[in-house]
């Protein structure tokens, strides 16, 4: 695992499909540390001990359900927590403790932000960090390209255009200082942001959504 920020470690990458890598990231808090999204790598999960364990697991949708919900849950009784829309998916794997079906705020500073689309239970979080940084978990809504531009989690046949462009409108207005996707199929998940740049990112991924859209009609 490496630190990336004062209070945020990402690991090692993992290839979950061919050209598609992804991170897990650990949030580590006072009253019990919280991981985003999920990895598969023994070694990680037993490094996140000596940084206090997992208390929550919060994933971003259901294609990051996976053995390794068992795993961290045996090793350190983690809570789990999930979108409604997919709770029968996570439970083939791993029943929710924590089910997600509106915008609300967990733990204090964790906004929960549903953004159907990419499936139908997509949600992004966003932390206020006590070191003053907010912290915007994408999940697969938004991913960096392999031209280091953020692109729309759009799967055609699976996602829902409207539904993922709206969410993208949402996701516009939030400010945050970092960046930090599920998806990486460029090895790279999280990009800090410069003051103000954050809207003409999300324009752009509205553009190339529509772009998108207009070649599948």
């Amino acid at each position: 695992m490496q630190q990336i920020q004062a209070d945020l470690w990402e690991t090692e990458l993992e290839p979950v499909l061919p050209g598609l890598m992804t991170h897990a990231y650990l949030l580590t808090r006072s009253d019990g540390n919280v991981l985003f999204y999920t990895t598969g790598h023994r070694h990680e999960i037993e490094r996140m001990a000596d940084l206090g364990g997992v208390a929550r697991q919060y994933l971003s949708h259901r294609d990051e359900v996976g053995d390794s919900l068992l795993i961290i849950r045996e090793r350190y009784g983690a809570q789990l927590g999930g979108h409604v829309r997919e709770r029968e998916d996570f439970a083939r794997m791993l029943a929710p403790d924590i089910l997600f079906d509106r915008r609300e705020t967990h733990l204090g500073n964790i906004e929960v932000i549903p953004t159907p689309g990419h499936s139908p239970g997509s949600t992004c979080f966003l932390v206020d960090s006590p070191t003053g940084k907010r912290y915007l978990f994408t999940g697969d809504t938004l991913y960096l390209g392999n031209d280091g531009a953020w692109r729309p989690g759009l799967i055609r046949g699976i996602s829902d255009p409207d539904a993922l462009a709206a969410s993208l409108v949402l996701l516009r207005d939030l400010r945050p200082d970092v960046v930090i996707a599920s998806a990486a199929p460029a090895g790279i998940g999280y990009r800090e942001m410069a003051l103000g740049d954050w809207p003409a990112h999300i324009d752009l991924a509205l553009a190339r959504l529509n772009e998108a859209r207009g070649k599948a009609g």
